[in-house]
């Protein structure tokens, strides 16, 4: 991506504590200082899904830092593109965002293979989603 296009990416979940904080990790490593991450909740929980922190521990990645945190409208704006990481969430100030849904499972209800699997396919997702937005940068 050049450098003058630093795209903002936020993820959208429910709490905050599970696909948003997977795919926020990610895109911040394939991404790079290339791209502004962001990772948010409707109705955050109190604290991040115990497997999500397992499953992205395993991979190597650092969740210290991490809690959930409630969506903004500001967040919104100043997002390039928000990904709601399941249907029907409420985002406020969403009328001229460019949003994107994937419909994946909650990790409350999947157990430590399951939050494996959806891991694997945020991952993927997450990978595309940067391909296209490198793809269509202006140049």
């Amino acid at each position: 991506m050049p450098d003058s296009f630093r795209p903002h990416l936020l993820f959208l979940c429910s709490k905050n504590g599970g696909r948003s904080q997977m795919a926020a990790a990610w895109a911040r490593s394939y991404g790079g200082d290339a791209v502004i991450v962001t990772s948010a909740g409707a109705a955050p929980g109190a604290s991040l899904n115990a497997d999500v922190v397992t499953v992205l521990t395993e991979l190597g990645f650092d969740l210290s830092a991490e809690h959930p945190k409630a969506v903004t409208p500001e967040m919104v704006r100043e997002a390039d593109v928000v990904v709601a990481l399941k249907p029907g969430l409420e985002i406020p100030a969403a009328e001229d965002a460019r949003i994107e849904v994937w419909d994946l499972p909650d990790p409350d209800a999947e157990g430590l293979d399951g939050v494996r699997e959806t891991c694997d396919e945020i991952r993927v997702r997450v990978q595309d989603l940067l391909d296209g937005l490198s793809a269509s940068s202006p140049q």
